[in-house]
């Protein structure tokens, strides 16, 4: 490792304590450090996120039968439930439209039979909540519906334990797809 220039080290003085992670952020840039192992390490762990999500992208554009890239995904949280969204991009793309709600009222149909296996297949594990889910599917509604330029598989239930089990297979959902959808509840 090289030395810290005495300017660098200087800089670190005047700032404060509280700057170290700057000044060692500008003498890294300036190329006399290399990167800290935990700067290293969390580059390495972006690049992982970053190919996790493409390649449960494509996962996701073979299972549910239309392209991610062309279309936005969101989870909604509700106090009786939740819903899973899908539109597409664009107004005029009735191609990914007609795909998304043929997609859609197969999930509202597999989820009423307790069946998970396109999410499992997405995600390369079965989600929180789903076994659950699964078990208590007497007890949970799956109706779909169609939106403008989609759908949406609206989910409801007055089961306690399902509930908790929707809001965490939805709280998954939107993490792993990256959607930045509220995780506290809302209303419908």
């Amino acid at each position: 490792m090289k030395k810290t220039p005495w300017f660098i080290g200087l800089f670190a003085l005047f700032c404060g304590a509280g700057n170290l992670a700057t000044a060692h952020q500008i003498s890294v840039a300036a190329g006399t450090m290399r990167p800290h192992a935990s700067v290293a390490a969390s580059a390495s762990q972006s690049d992982q996120h970053t190919q996790h999500h493409a390649e449960m992208n494509q996962r996701g554009n073979h299972a549910m039968g239309f392209s991610q890239d062309k279309t936005t995904h969101h989870f909604r949280l509700f106090a009786d439930g939740g819903a899973i969204e899908v539109v597409a991009k664009e107004a005029n793309d009735s191609q990914s439209t007609a795909q998304i709600r043929s997609h859609l009222s197969h999930i509202a149909k597999m989820f009423t039979e307790g069946n998970f296996s396109i999410p499992m297949l997405v995600h390369e594990e079965t989600p929180p909540g789903a076994e659950v889910m699964k078990q208590l599917k007497a007890v949970i509604t799956y109706r779909y519906e169609e939106l403008k330029q989609g759908g949406r598989v609206r989910i409801t239930t007055g089961d306690a334990q399902a509930l908790a089990a929707i809001q965490e297979f939805l709280r998954y959902q939107i993490k792993e797809h990256q959607t930045g959808d509220s995780l506290v509840v809302g209303k419908p």
